[in-house]
């Protein structure tokens, strides 16, 4: 599905409020990004039961029920959990994974709001959800009159609106301290091979993992821990963020002349951490457009550059690590990568 535009939970919910009381929606996303939790909160706002049928595990006799012989003709009875006489939240979770066969059962519960002849109450709600094709889940075709009969919208990761929810639900000082230096770790593209990738879901993991243990955690266990749920070279660098917890290198410190990025060969992980830390600090800090920059922006990137130069003396693979573009769709500003060219052209030199 290509909708070509994404919203924040925020939006997703305004668009619920509004649409979902008279038409289906389905939420399209990655998995782990916070679909599920969402909707469930939705419904309790609104104070109705959320009932969530999960398509990948359902049989068509799960939705139109089985039937039975009553006064010499053959009747469908609906399954308890769906047939209820108080209005509620129809939850079809992954709806898009389930086979041909239940697709089709789920077309007059989602666009007559009945199965058989049992309506949903009034002032139920229907919506679905699933993820991406390119999210390497299970995912089917869904057809074009299910396609038709539901409002698509597709949900997005807000790193904003995730720390407001962390901060009220006991995640992890630590899970916050960390993605409040690496924001862009919220979330990670679903890989190809069968391993544990960063979501806001994992991340989750991580936290309540980390508030199980009540004793100092070795660096060892940590890593543990977090390569048990994260992309694993996000699990290295917060392996290696814990490590400097209360040590002397600190970003801001270093930023702001207090400090100086690690030399040792013992600190390399450290260091790798720093300085992908420095270039996010980068991009978050520097405008994309030249006609937005201000004096402080000037000053900064005056500072960024003499860094650029003491970490190159350290290592130049990490000073190049720090304004390379590595595919992300997250680059230095085009106006900084020529200041960084013509003042410092060693480190835009491919190695050879």
């Amino acid at each position: 599905m290509n909708i070509g535009i994404s919203v924040s939970q925020k939006e997703l919910k305004d668009i619920l409020l509004n649409v979902a009381v008279v038409r289906p929606i389905f939420i399209w996303g990655p998995p782990g990004i916070g679909k599920s939790s969402l909707v469930e909160q939705f419904a309790d706002e609104l104070g109705l039961a959320c009932v969530s049928l999960l398509g990948s595990q359902l049989a068509p006799e799960d939705i139109i029920g089985v039937p039975q012989i009553k006064d010499g003709v053959s009747e469908f009875c609906p399954p308890k959990m769906i047939a209820r006489n108080e209005p509620y939240c129809l939850f079809l979770d992954e709806l898009n994974a389930c086979s041909q066969e239940v697709q089709k059962a789920f077309y007059s519960l989602i666009h007559e709001r009945r199965i058989g002849e049992y309506r949903l109450p009034q002032g139920s709600i229907v919506i679905g959800a699933g993820n991406r094709a390119q999210d390497s889940a299970i995912v089917k075709p869904m057809s074009s009159a299910l396609i038709n009969r539901m409002f698509h919208v597709q949900l997005k990761v807000q790193a904003k609106e995730w720390f407001d929810w962390a901060y009220s639900s006991g995640i992890h000082p630590y899970v916050i301290e960390y993605l409040q230096a690496r924001p862009d770790h919220l979330w990670t593209q679903p890989p190809k091979t069968e391993e544990p990738f960063s979501t806001p879901r994992s991340w989750h993991m991580l936290s309540d993992a980390l508030n199980e243990f009540k004793e100092e955690l070795s660096s060892e266990k940590v890593e543990i821990l977090a390569r048990g749920c994260l992309t694993p070279d996000h699990a290295l660098q917060f392996k290696a963020f814990h490590k400097n917890l209360n040590g002397k290198y600190q970003l801001n410190k270093i930023i702001n002349g207090d400090a100086r990025f690690p030399s040792e060969a013992s600190n390399r992980d450290l260091l790798y951490f720093l300085s992908l830390s420095f270039r996010a600090q980068i991009i978050k800090t520097l405008p994309e457009n030249k006609e937005s920059i201000k004096e402080e922006h000037r000053s900064f990137a005056h500072r960024v550059k003499a860094l650029l130069k003491e970490l190159s003396e350290i290592s130049l693979e990490m000073a190049q690590l720090v304004v390379a573009d590595h595919g992300e769709g997250q680059t230095l500003p085009n106006w900084f990568t020529v200041e960084i060219v013509r003042d410092l052209p060693r480190l835009a030199a491919k190695d050879k």
